[in-house]
């Protein structure tokens, strides 16, 4: 991941508090509940990582846009999907912080908002990833976040190069900035390139119903199912504690056909297991 890094402009102790704080689970099952290396965090890194993947028990993240033609403009398809994360704070402070989550997101009928099976004769399958494996880490005054995902040998460990950039919005709302720059080769020889960008809004709480949001957007090429060409993407996306608390249609689909993906992971052991080459057929159901 790469993303750039401004300074802060005000302190960070109301964000804090908006969550309720409980212990943080351990990453090895089992072992004792361990709070001091989260409340020994700095400010803005504690609540980076109490907004992002909460502070114990699961959360998630439910998003809806959609996916349109470049340059016109035209809508091809919606979007829809979510991820469910958890957090380990380690046992000393000053160590990375370990975030897993499971992320999946469908394609829609542009008009009818169906979720699509099948586009001219091809057929299209979610895209589904069942686990990440995030590690914060907080170096210098500037969050870095690296990422492990894959299976076998193809998998990746992408480390951060640049941290997350933080600006306030008014008194009351930080804005959290990652760009994300991808340009690698690929087995048949072309290459994958592609632009997005991550904003989240964190608020301060009593000033908004839903405190956590986030808008997310893409360029790069249209998966292979619809043909060639490049699209923006765009997401919407805010967080809820609860499935209840889900649109119904995304539940509805998540229940019928994604269930997995309602828990996050439940510790490193299970990333471990569902990187094996056996763990794959796992991964759509």
């Amino acid at each position: 991941m790469k993303a750039g890094i401004s300074d802060l402009l005000a302190p960070l102790a109301a964000l804090a508090a908006v969550t309720s704080v409980v212990p943080a689970a351990s990453a090895k099952e089992g072992a004792e509940t361990v709070v001091d290396a989260r409340e020994a965090a700095p400010e803005e890194f504690r609540a980076w990582v109490d907004a992002r993947a909460g502070t114990g028990q699961p959360v998630h993240w439910v998003a809806e846009g959609g996916v349109y033609e470049f340059p016109t403009g035209r809508k091809l398809f919606g979007m829809v999907g979510f991820d469910s994360s958890r957090v380990f704070w380690p046992s000393s402070p000053g160590e990375p912080v370990v975030h897993l989550t499971r992320k999946t997101f469908a394609y829609t009928d542009p008009e009818t908002g169906e979720i699509l099976k099948e586009y001219n004769g091809q057929p299209v399958s979610p895209i589904a990833y069942p686990y990440q494996m995030i590690t914060y880490r907080f170096e210098d005054g500037v969050i870095f976040a690296d990422v492990e995902q894959g299976t076998g040998d193809a998998i990746q460990k992408i480390k951060a190069v640049d941290g997350l950039r933080y600006r306030w919005v008014g008194k009351d709302t930080l804005a959290v900035t990652a760009p994300i720059f991808l340009d690698f080769p690929m087995a048949n020889g072309a290459r994958y390139e592609a632009w997005e960008n991550y904003d989240f809004f964190l608020h301060r709480p009593g000033t908004v119903d839903l405190p956590y949001q986030m808008s997310w957007q893409r360029f790069g090429s249209l998966p292979p199912w619809a043909g060639k060409g490049k699209a923006i993407y765009h997401l919407v996306s805010w967080r809820v504690d609860r499935h209840e608390d889900f649109p119904p249609a995304i539940l509805e689909w998540a229940k019928a056909e994604m269930p997995m993906w309602l828990q996050p992971p439940a510790d490193i052991a299970e990333v471990r297991h569902l990187q094996q080459d056996t763990a794959g057929e796992a991964w759509a159901k």
